[in-house]
């Protein structure tokens, strides 16, 4: 979902720093952006759950962007299954670490400097698991429990500042969504199933990012979307509010 944005952002003609603990990943993925616009994205390594490092990289990705930042997308996250009899600290602190710690290190950085050239648009992404129980899964809906409060709690606060925070919720089709599949029952896997969830699935499980996240992607952090804050979007076909 990173890189679909970072490639939507580029195609729209913005200029983009994509960050990522996967440098080669990263690396690739800005090459393939600026195959068709020369230099418009740039990569730099950074581990969300560091606080140090975070605040370095944002300060060398300001200075790319050539001095200020107007959107953060943040979808970095971990996901594994977890039983909440069994959950042990090690794996709970881990997932608190990344998907909650991460947001908000991120999201101070952003804000930093918004708020020094008037504001922007901050958009984090939570989950459907975030919305409902997932007794498998008990570690990575708590943490996006906690990343739905804090996006409402940062919208109230920095508002004054005229940055708008908001959540996607996605269900798209990535590599963590793939490893999930491998949990799911064989009733779970089928076509037939998914469309009965999906009131505008036509057929297929999830979402693609570049065609059904993407353009979701660019209106947030555009001036379309300059009267929404505090919200937590539902990108998922439907399944969410329907089931």
């Amino acid at each position: 979902m990173g890189e679909a944005t970072l490639l939507a952002y580029v195609a729209a003609g913005a200029k983009v720093v994509g960050m990522d603990i996967n440098q080669k990943l990263g690396t690739a993925v800005v090459t393939q952006a600026n195959a068709n616009a020369s230099d418009q994205a740039h990569f730099l390594p950074v581990d969300v759950a560091n606080e140090q490092n975070v605040t370095e990289a944002f300060h060398k990705a300001v200075e790319l962007l050539g001095g200020g930042l107007d959107v953060l997308a943040h979808p970095a996250a971990i996901q594994a299954a977890s039983d909440p009899s069994e959950i042990t600290a090690e794996t709970w602190d881990q997932m608190f670490a990344v998907n909650v710690r991460g947001t908000m290190l991120a999201n101070q950085a952003a804000h930093r400097h918004m708020r020094l050239t008037g504001g922007g648009s901050i958009i984090n992404f939570g989950s459907i698991s975030g919305q409902r129980a997932e007794p498998h899964a008990v570690a990575y809906s708590a943490s996006k429990g906690a990343v739905h409060s804090w996006t409402r709690s940062a919208a109230a606060a920095w508002g004054a500042d005229k940055i708008r925070v908001n959540a996607i919720l996605p269900a798209m089709v990535t590599p963590m969504y793939r490893e999930a599949r491998k949990h799911m029952t064989d009733e779970q896997n089928t076509t037939a199933y998914w469309s009965n969830h999906h009131p505008i699935a036509l057929g297929k499980a999830y979402g693609d990012p570049l065609t059904d996240l993407g353009p979701v992607m660019i209106f947030f952090a555009s001036d379309a979307s300059h009267f929404i804050t505090g919200q937590l979007i539902p990108v998922d076909g439907g399944q969410t509010n329907t089931r």
